[in-house]
C-alpha cells in the first residue's frame, strides 16, 4: 500500500501546487462543522502554513464546505486569517452554510458555481447534543407570551417559560 499512498500524496501536492499558483496564494481546506474545539487546530495549521512557506504570501485561498456551527469559533478564525493574510478568497465548492456564510462575508472574493450554496445566517446555539437555531428559542417564548397574554397558557406552558433562562435569551437577540 504505501506505493498507493504516495501516489495520492503525489497527486494531492501537484493539485494544491496548482491552487496555489492558480490563485497566487497559500490554500487551506476547510471541511466539517465549525466547533469551538477546532480554533486551535486552525490557528496551528495557518502559523505552520507561514513558518513552512519560503515566500510569505499575503493572499490565502480557503476552500470552504461546512453546514455551519459556532458564530465566536468563526470571529476567532477570521482574527486569525487576518493576522497572518491581507487578502483572503473563499472557495465554496458546494455550501457553506449559517456560521459558514459568516466566515465566508468576512473574505475580499468569493467563488462559487452555479449549484454553490451560501446558507442564511442563523445564530445557532449548543443544546447540549446539537446546534439548533437560536431564533427558534425566541419564537417560541414569544409564542409562549402571547399566550399568556391571551390569558390561554396551560401550567405546563407556564413551566416551561418560567424555566428559561433570560440571560441566554437576550445572548440569542444578540
Amino acid at each position: 500500500m504505501p506505493i498507493f499512498d504516495n501516489t495520492i500524496k503525489d497527486i494531492l501536492s501537484e493539485r494544491l501546487h496548482a491552487l496555489e499558483e492558480h490563485f497566487e496564494a497559500d490554500v487551506v481546506f476547510y471541511y466539517g462543522e465549525i466547533h469551538p474545539t477546532v480554533e486551535k487546530f486552525f490557528r496551528d495549521c495557518i502559523e505552520r502554513l507561514r513558518e513552512t512557506e519560503e515566500q510569505q504570501r499575503q493572499r490565502l485561498a480557503i476552500f470552504l464546505n461546512t453546514p455551519g456551527g459556532s458564530a465566536e469559533t468563526v470571529e476567532k478564525m477570521v482574527e486569525i486569517v487576518r493576522f497572518h493574510y491581507a487578502e483572503v478568497y473563499f472557495v465554496i465548492p458546494d455550501y457553506a452554510m449559517s456560521a459558514g456564510t459568516i466566515f465566508r462575508m468576512s473574505g475580499d472574493k468569493i467563488f462559487m458555481d452555479y449549484s454553490s450554496s451560501l446558507g442564511p445566517i442563523d445564530p445557532q446555539v449548543f443544546n447540549g447534543k446539537d446546534y439548533v437555531p437560536a431564533l427558534g428559542y425566541l419564537d417560541q417564548v414569544e409564542r409562549l407570551l402571547e399566550k399568556a397574554k391571551d390569558q390561554t397558557l396551560t401550567e405546563a406552558e407556564f413551566l416551561i417559560l418560567q424555566n428559561q433562562d433570560l440571560a441566554m435569551l437576550s445572548r440569542y437577540e444578540q
